[in-house]
């Protein structure tokens, strides 16, 4: 018994011992699962904290970003775009509103606000340059013209990039607008001045080509030859008219210099610095005198391999000397009139409109008005190359003057041909002084050579027979292509009717063979 209290005293003390174990076990762990918790949630702050301070400091970033991206659009020279391509709306820069001078109002953030004022020119060029960057992703960049609120065009110089979604579409394309007007006047200037550049190149080329041309000409007299009442009339008109613009046409017979007139003019206007340029009008068909006169474009017509500028051009600031005006086509005499008249005309096969400041200077054998009167000659250009006429005497009818002009043409064809003439024989000069000239100072030279050649020693031996007409010729009834007509049949009829090449009738009357045989259609002579 006395052991048994004590046994049982010792077991319920260890039992109360192993509870009071397990209890605080079990407190501790709670404590620890708290205090983890505590931690987790400090943390947990902690982190939202950071997170605020991030926030707040990355929209600090992002305002102070945002200030300086207006910033820089308020003081850009550029207008910034970006077209929301899924919405098809676009954000305009309030500059590039500025430059154009529209406000919101009149310019408002759609695609067509840019679409409606592009100039009419660069509308598809434009359009394409963006469809083709949202399409191959090719670099943007393109300059267009727009309208202006004053109504004026600007140049500008456009460069965008776009971007695309994962599915590979363009959602979104930016860019900006550079006003590019100063720079794009400048380069049109310069591509206007190497233009004129250009025209003058291949105008001073046909000017050479063309005086080139002109100095193998054998007939050229250096000056006006005579004393004779007649003559010195003749030159008081071109003192008269030479310093003024005014367009003059020498009338006169086949022979008579109506050429060395129309150079006299020339050289004493203030043209004189540039060359004369001529053509003669009866040498050349319909088109081709066209061409000449105004130029061709290349594959105007059929041989028309380059371009080529015409006779007009070629004078522009000069004269033109058209002789053998009477033989103009009638279908291009309404083309002629305008270019005197207004200054102005259009190369074959262009529709571009050429200005020239050209001096018309025209020469004829024929009686124009008479020609009018037939319907062969309009009136209206008649009146305008009418306005100051100069008349050459023939050469039968200025005889004081013949002398002169033998003495003239003997000493240049003899130290041309190599010869020597001492002297001219009374007898010779007084046949040459009773011929009657049909064919007036050409004639003249050509029977003076003729004379030079078969003269062997120191005296002129002359070999035509030349008589003396045994009328009045001042009396008769005929007309001017009656002479005319019967001198070249008398002529032909000496050289068996050879045309061209040696002693021919073209050498003997001192014609090209082209325009001997326009004589000869014109005056209906055929062999008989």
């Amino acid at each position: 018994m006395t052991h048994s209290v004590p046994c049982r005293l010792k077991r319920d003390l260890i039992i109360a011992s192993s509870d009071r174990g397990e209890f605080l076990g079990s407190t501790q762990t709670e404590i620890i699962v708290l205090a983890i918790f505590c931690i987790i949630v400090t943390l947990f702050l902690i982190g939202l904290f950071i997170q605020r301070v991030r926030n707040s400091r990355d929209q600090s970033i992002l305002r102070k970003s945002e200030e300086q991206y207006l910033r820089a659009l308020e003081i850009s020279t550029d207008g910034i775009w970006d077209w929301n391509i899924l919405s098809d709306t676009v954000f305009y820069s309030n500059r590039f509103r500025e430059i154009l001078g529209f406000s919101l109002e009149e310019f408002p953030d759609e695609m067509n606000s840019f679409r409606s004022r592009l100039h009419p020119e660069d509308v598809d060029a434009t359009m394409t340059a963006i469809k083709r960057h949202l399409k191959d992703r090719v670099p943007f960049h393109i300059e267009f013209r727009m309208l202006t609120k004053s109504g004026s065009y600007l140049w500008f110089s456009a460069r965008g990039q776009a971007v695309w979604n994962h599915t590979g579409d363009a959602v979104r394309m930016s860019g900006w607008i550079q006003d590019i007007t100063e720079r794009k006047k400048a380069e049109l200037n310069l591509n206007e001045a190497l233009s004129e550049i250009k025209q003058l190149k291949e105008k001073l080329e046909a000017e050479r080509a063309y005086l080139q041309e002109e100095i193998k000409l054998e007939y050229n007299y250096e000056n006006i030859i005579g004393q004779s009442n007649e003559i010195n009339y003749v030159l008081y008109k071109i003192e008269q008219i030479a310093a003024t613009d005014t367009t003059v046409l020498i009338l006169g017979e086949t022979g008579t210099g109506k050429e060395l007139v129309a150079r006299a003019v020339h050289s004493l206007s203030q043209r004189k610095d540039r060359a004369l340029v001529k053509i003669n009008c009866a040498t050349l068909t319909s088109t081709l005198i066209e061409s000449e006169l105004f130029g061709h474009e290349k594959g105007s017509f059929t041989g028309a391999h380059t371009r080529q500028l015409g006779r007009f051009e070629i004078a522009n600031g000069a004269t033109l000397f058209l002789d053998e005006i009477g033989e103009l086509p009638l279908d291009l005499q309404p083309k002629l009139l305008r270019v005197i008249q207004d200054g102005e005309f259009e190369r074959l096969g262009s529709s571009r409109t050429i200005k020239v400041d050209v001096r018309v200077i025209a020469a004829t054998n024929r009686y124009l008005e008479e020609e009018v009167r037939k319907g062969r000659f309009r009136e209206d250009l008649w009146y305008r190359l009418n306005v100051f006429p100069i008349t050459v005497p023939p050469l039968r009818e200025r005889t004081k003057d013949i002398s002169l002009l033998v003495d003239y043409f003997v000493k240049i064809i003899s130290k041309r041909l190599g010869k020597t003439i001492e002297s001219i024989p009374s007898t010779v000069m007084n046949v040459l002084q009773n011929y009657h000239w049909p064919g007036n100072i050409r004639e003249l030279e050509n029977v003076l050579e003729r004379a030079v050649i078969n003269s062997s020693g120191p005296k002129l031996h002359l070999v035509d027979e030349l008589k003396k007409p045994n009328k009045d010729i001042s009396k008769t009834s005929r007309t001017l292509e009656d002479v005319e007509r019967e001198y070249i049949v008398l002529v032909l009829d000496q050289t068996q009717w050879k045309v061209s090449g040696k002693n021919s009738a073209s050498e003997i009357l001192g014609l090209d063979r082209s325009t001997l045989r326009a004589r000869m259609r014109k005056l209906g002579i055929e062999k008989s």
